[in-house]
């Protein structure tokens, strides 16, 4: 499922793209503003981002520069009502993947979103990108984990927990969520096979210090967070 970040400063239009990727089989994070879509963007926890230019606080052009001038290289389509070949070479230069003119036909969009999908897959080699935190760090690439430069030895399958809660930064995920992204499929092993390995993260987390970014969430899973 790829996480896409939607960031528009419009209400309705950030509730149609909600339920209209969702339906698409996206997990979706809105946002109304550039600061707020700017910390999202960051964290490296997202497959790709929906920007439109003109937002309240830094607009998307900053953003997306700042993105990358940070060396966060998640795909971004840009989006907006300008429609000048020069607003789109600027977009374009600054790093976007690509260019849609408001008012635009939701098929184009998400044949743009899965055409960029494609493309991350491609590069990636599947394996995904890495996720900052704070002093956390998960790379897909390498398999490797690191807290404020220390490596963190973990099992395969305690780094696709641990990445699968980074990903979703401070945000519960339930561990039927956990088995179907870690084990493949929410019948292949207990719940109680989740609370396992989430102790043996727990220790290895806490072995170099880091052990607070990984928080219980009584009645709703687990979570990793920066805080």
């Amino acid at each position: 499922m790829a996480r896409v970040l939607v960031v528009d400063d419009e209400p309705g239009v950030r509730t149609a793209l909600t339920r209209g990727l969702t339906a698409e089989g996206m997990e979706i994070v809105a946002v109304g503003d550039g600061d707020s879509a700017l910390r999202a963007a960051l964290t490296g926890g997202f497959d790709a981002v929906v920007l439109d230019i003109i937002i309240p606080g830094l607009s998307g052009y900053r953003v997306l520069e700042r993105m990358r001038a940070a060396g966060v290289d998640t795909p971004v389509l840009l989006v907006s009502a300008k429609d000048g070949e020069v607003d789109q070479a600027d977009g374009l230069d600054l790093g976007a993947d690509g260019y849609l003119v408001k008012p635009f036909s939701f098929v184009v969009l998400v044949a743009q979103l899965r055409a960029m999908l494609r493309r991350r897959d491609a590069a990636l080699g599947r394996s995904g990108q890495r996720v900052r935190l704070g002093g956390l760090v998960v790379d897909p690439p390498s398999r490797s984990v690191t807290w404020e430069d220390t490596p963190v030895e973990l099992s395969p399958r305690e780094f696709e927990l641990l990445y699968a809660l980074a990903r979703r930064p401070d945000t519960a995920v339930a561990k039927d969520e956990l088995l179907r992204l870690v084990w493949g499929d929410e019948q292949a092993a207990s719940r109680n096979v989740v609370e396992v390995y989430v102790g043996y993260l727990r220790r290895k987390l806490d072995a170099v210090g880091a052990g607070h970014v990984l928080r219980t969430v009584r009645g709703h899973g687990y979570l990793v967070g920066s805080g």
